[in-house]
């Protein structure tokens, strides 16, 4: 499983968080990484360098192996929430995904 980061430029894209984020999403989704091929991972603050609420947004795409890939997204205040709420989407629907089509 393949993990790939993007952030826009007001985000930090180093190294440490990097290598934060990528062992969080794998033992999140360690019970999935067999089906998985790739996961892309899209930071962004919706407001730039201003302050708001809820501005940090998470997407996160699962490419699956012979199946459409999967989106799940999520807005915080911090990037650790947005991260870990978009993970949690995403786990849910690679279950049902997965889980429906072991059962057909």
């Amino acid at each position: 499983m393949t993990i790939q980061f993007n952030t826009d430029k007001t985000i930090n894209g180093d190294e440490r968080n990097k290598n934060y984020f990528t062992n969080l999403i794998s033992d999140t989704l360690k019970n999935y990484s067999s089906h998985i091929t790739r996961i892309e991972v899209h930071l962004s603050d919706e407001n730039g360098i201003k302050d708001g609420v809820n501005d940090i947004r998470c997407l996160i795409e699962a490419r699956l192996e012979k199946k459409q890939p999967i989106v799940a997204s999520h807005q915080s205040d911090k990037v650790e929430p947005a991260l870990s709420g978009a993970l949690n989407k995403l786990k849910a629907s690679l279950k049902t995904t997965i889980e429906r089509a072991a059962n057909h």
